[in-house]
């Protein structure tokens, strides 16, 4: 006689992975043009014709200052020939979202090609073997959409299954990754495609008659593309473990709905970044740490962790370092990112995870000790905020090969029972007791 058929939860077992979803590489690309931040303000109103506007002009320049935003340089799609070619950018009011998204609709899947291709190979295996691919953009108004131009560049099979999202802003990255992890887990041999890829131009306008949030921004947005491959299970010795996703959660702020938006028009896309966005932020980042910490039943200082946090702006990363008690240099791979790059929206959290393990691995080459744990956030429309508790595995040597480690490091962190409950003590420490 045959076997007994199997039950739909044994059925339901047998799909899903057995450890957590984990980032396997890591890639990222920005177009050719870069520009000193402190340059910016005088290449902004020449291009423009709008040097007439002194007072505001003094303002951006006081703005750019490298040392009060943050921002060495950035880099940009939009150069002075697309400019020339598309005047209509320029004038805030003048119809030209058609072209935009003509010029969009191309470039931003190319650049998150380029990104995509390191990812990839860093992973080490064919891109046939994507299963899934996010992608997320607010740069795009058009189906078929990004991820599917992406798809195609990329020679992943039709089989492959594609999300896009759109409009989410500074948290893409972070939204995207929450669900790679999501899918990974509950889909054996799942090996997703994460891609972000923004450019500023769907919002870029002259400085006079415009919205003054689309002219400040224009002091601290820049463009690139970020691409991460997850999966659940790494198959030895090809795939290799950079960060386990140990916890992954959404928080949004109440009735913060008009903190930071952003919508189209016919002249392209406008945006709305509030003053107290920092100030919102501090107010709740330690309470969605308290609360992921307190799920996985795990306990730490928030100095003993690495940090991963996505530099909106250089207040953001003042007011969380202040309200978490960090030490400096806990938030050095968000400053740099912030320095070299600019906020390029949902994918600069991309760029902090790839510096993050730069760092650590340079660190371990000199002998250095690293935590083992650590934490993701993002942040954007909403407010929402997106936390990820990432495990830095420590089974990988620096040339690359596949090592086993059999020692139990002691670390600040312990298991114990979330009944027990929580003793919360701000700006300190989250420490389960009973």
């Amino acid at each position: 006689m045959g076997s007994a058929p199997a039950t739909v939860h044994e059925m339901r077992r047998a799909q899903s992975a057995d450890g957590p979803a984990a980032v396997l590489g890591i890639g990222t690309a920005n177009p050719p043009t870069c520009i000193a931040q402190d340059d910016y303000p005088d290449y902004y109103f020449r291009v423009t014709s709008s040097e007439h506007l002194t007072d505001l002009k003094a303002k951006l320049s006081r703005i750019c200052n490298n040392k009060k935003s943050g921002i060495r340089q950035r880099y940009l799609h939009l150069n002075e020939e697309l400019l020339a070619a598309n005047p209509g950018f320029i004038d805030p009011t003048r119809p030209s979202l058609d072209e935009r998204v003509e010029i969009a609709s191309a470039a931003v899947p190319e650049l998150a090609a380029k990104a995509a291709a390191k990812a990839i190979a860093e992973w080490g295996r064919p891109a046939t073997d994507i299963t899934h691919l996010i992608f997320s953009t607010y740069s795009g108004a058009r189906a078929p959409s990004a991820d599917r131009r992406l798809a195609s560049l990329l020679g992943l099979r039709p089989t492959v299954s594609r999300t896009i999202l759109n409009l989410h802003g500074c948290y893409g990255g972070g939204r995207s990754l929450h669900l790679a992890k999501e899918i990974a887990e509950n889909n054996r041999g799942a090996r997703v495609l994460v891609a972000c890829s923004e450019l500023t131009l769907i919002a870029f306008y002259g400085p006079e008659g415009g919205c003054i949030d689309n002219i400040i921004g224009q002091t601290l947005f820049g463009d690139g593309a970020g691409a991460v491959i997850v999966g659940a299970d790494p198959v030895a010795p090809v795939e290799r473990p950079l960060f386990e996703m140990a916890f992954a959660s959404q928080t949004t702020v109440p009735e913060t709905e008009d903190a930071i938006s952003m919508q189209y028009s016919k002249c392209g896309m406008e945006y709305h970044l509030s003053s107290q966005v920092p100030r919102l932020l501090r107010s709740n980042v330690e309470r969605c740490l308290v609360d992921a910490f307190r799920t996985l039943g795990l306990s730490a200082a928030w100095n003993d962790l690495f940090w991963a946090i996505h530099p909106g702006g250089r207040a953001i990363l003042d007011n969380i370092e202040e309200v978490l008690g960090l030490e400096d240099g806990k938030l050095a791979a968000s400053r740099h990112v912030l320095s070299e790059f600019g906020n390029m929206s949902g994918t600069t959290v991309i760029f902090v995870l790839d510096e993050l393990r730069r760092r650590r691995a340079a660190a371990a080459k000199q002998g250095g000790d690293a935590p083992e744990w650590g934490v993701m956030m993002a942040f954007g429309p909403g407010i929402t905020i997106e936390t990820m508790v990432l495990h830095a595995p420590s089974n990988l040597e620096l040339e690359g090969k596949l090592t086993i480690q059999t020692s139990t490091k002691k670390t600040n962190f312990y298991m114990r029972s979330i009944k027990h409950g929580i003793n919360y003590k701000p700006g300190i420490e989250v420490a389960l007791v009973k």
